[in-house]
């Protein structure tokens, strides 16, 4: 339920592409500190949700608050001003610019000088880069990135790729951090290190984050309440346990036994 304190706020959201209804009346209200998951088979419309959240698609119907603000006018750069940001499913960096400056691109909103301090490189300019270097710094240090800041971000190997953008996500300093599939691509080894590392930002950042994840070993592991989707629509929510034993979830998302699915 959704009080004075509420990050994002979405009620009775429904989006329709020509006569296909991809997601219907989604309602979902996350508070501050929260860790919560959103599953569901391939085409259930988890995506679908993260693009309305973030501004990339309207809703047709329902509306959207973060910080008790509607964003049904916004366009994607003002939600993440509001304290939103993201991950994305297939990763989406900036692959000829170096590893800083990926980051520094994430926090940009937060650096404030006109063209002309730019170009005369004056004071304002030079303290705001300054700023921006440490503070991109910083985040990468977290990440166990700092060695490579001068690397292209394409030579990295595939898992520092999902840890870069989840840096770059992190330097626009969200409130609310939504991660579409993290651990896509990544090893057993990988996967639990990015459980670790999902839990301590969330505690050092002192964010909430909603995470769009298959494996279902992070979601059980790290969520504290879970919602499902099917073709478009919530069929269950609740605390991994509730889920992990619901059976319109075992039937609808994995089709087997809970035993056969390791839920």
């Amino acid at each position: 339920m959704a009080n004075g304190n509420t990050l994002l706020d979405a009620r009775d959201v429904t989006i329709r592409f020509g006569g296909l209804t991809a997601v219907s009346h989604f309602n979902l209200a996350i508070q501050p500190h929260e860790l919560v998951g959103l599953i569901g088979p391939n085409g259930a419309g988890k995506t679908t949700v993260f693009n309305m959240l973030t501004g990339v698609y309207k809703p047709t119907e329902g509306e959207i608050f973060v910080g008790g603000v509607s964003t049904h006018e916004f366009k994607p750069y003002q939600i993440t001003a509001l304290g939103v940001a993201r991950t994305f499913q297939n990763i989406r960096l900036f692959k000829e610019l170096s590893v800083l400056d990926n980051v520094k691109i994430g926090g940009h909103i937060h650096y404030k000088y006109s063209t002309s301090a730019a170009v005369l490189k004056t004071n304002r300019f030079h303290d705001a880069e300054e700023l921006a270097d440490r503070e991109a710094m910083e985040l990468l240090q977290i990440f166990g990135l700092e060695a490579r800041a001068g690397y292209y971000a394409k030579n990295l190997p595939y898992g520092d790729q999902r840890r870069l953008e989840i840096a770059r996500a992190l330097s626009a300093r969200p409130k609310l951090l939504l991660l579409d599939e993290p651990a896509a691509g990544l090893n057993d080894r990988e996967t639990r290190d990015l459980m670790q590392t999902i839990h301590d930002i969330r505690d050092r950042f002192n964010i909430a984050i909603l995470v769009i994840e298959h494996n279902m070993e992070l979601v059980m592991g790290i969520c504290e309440r879970i919602i499902v989707l099917s073709f478009g629509k919530t069929i269950a929510q609740g605390s991994a346990a509730e889920v992990r034993a619901n059976p319109v979830v075992i039937e609808a998302y994995l089709g087997e036994p809970a035993e056969a699915a390791g839920l």
